[in-house]
């Protein structure tokens, strides 16, 4: 007889979900460290360049972000102790489970936002 699983502590595996990747660009961040390592500023970069309207990014909020996605274990943060400062950012394995997700997020957006005259898109590649 196969083992019941045990549910997470919070009770549901959609709520705990929500919780790993709420914030404004944990999801981005994710799927822009799919192709390998890189420093904060090109992550604020990419994320820069897929924004449409206000190119804003509060450093405050990408390093809040960040540390988040650090703590879920969903990244890793290198620092190299040097001077200047030299940190990279990748995923872990953890965080590889996770892209097919975020690629599944991607190709519904792409499907499905057109069709609701959304506001102009910009292909997060």
């Amino acid at each position: 007889m196969a083992k019941p699983r045990m549910a997470p502590a919070c009770g549901c595996p959609v709520a705990a979900f929500q919780k790993l990747i709420s914030g404004k660009y944990k999801l981005r961040i994710v799927w822009d460290l799919k192709d390998g390592p890189l420093r904060y500023g090109e992550i604020r970069s990419g994320l820069l360049r897929g924004m449409v309207g206000s190119a804003e990014i509060a450093p405050r909020v990408l390093s809040r972000e960040l540390k988040a996605l650090t703590g879920s274990g969903l990244i890793d943060r290198k620092d190299f102790g040097v001077v200047p400062p030299k940190v990279e950012y990748r995923l872990t394995r953890k965080g590889k489970t996770f892209v097919p997700v975020v690629a599944a997020i991607k190709d519904w957006g792409t499907r499905h936002l057109a069709e609701t005259n959304a506001p102009e898109m910009v292909a997060a590649e």
